[in-house]
């Protein structure tokens, strides 16, 4: 069983920044790939970035590219996602999700992850 625990999230103008940290109850590297998601009200779980299980490789949506990044410091067991040039349509609340390595594994897709965190709050006011 792995607690994930979100932080960081609140409102900041267009174009400003925010990191959000997604605290893990146990030991993740090497045996949970994590991503962050968002969803609007009504809506499935939108993938925003992805960092695997060794955390050699990254993963971005596209809207997202060049402006976030996701890290891991497994020292502390935490992930973060520097959120840069935040735009009004990047409020939602944010997910922070693990997923154990499976045959077959897609990281960016919701349904593959086994835990989740409660979300926190991300409001970009333009």
């Amino acid at each position: 069983q792995v607690q994930l625990v979100e932080s960081g999230g609140g409102l900041v103008q267009s174009g400003g920044s925010l990191r959000l940290s997604c605290a893990t109850s146990g030991r993740t590297a090497g045996y949970y790939a994590v991503a962050w998601f968002f969803q609007a009200p009504g809506k499935e779980r939108e993938f925003v970035a992805a960092i695997s299980w060794s955390g050699g490789s990254t993963y971005y949506a596209d809207s997202v590219k060049g402006r976030f990044t996701i890290s891991r410091d497994d020292a502390k067991n935490t992930v973060y996602l520097q959120m840069n040039s935040l735009k009004p349509e990047d409020t939602d609340v944010y997910y922070c999700a693990a997923q154990a390595k499976k045959i077959g594994s897609n990281l960016q897709l919701y349904v593959w992850y086994d835990y989740w965190g409660q979300g926190t709050q991300v409001t970009v006011s333009s």
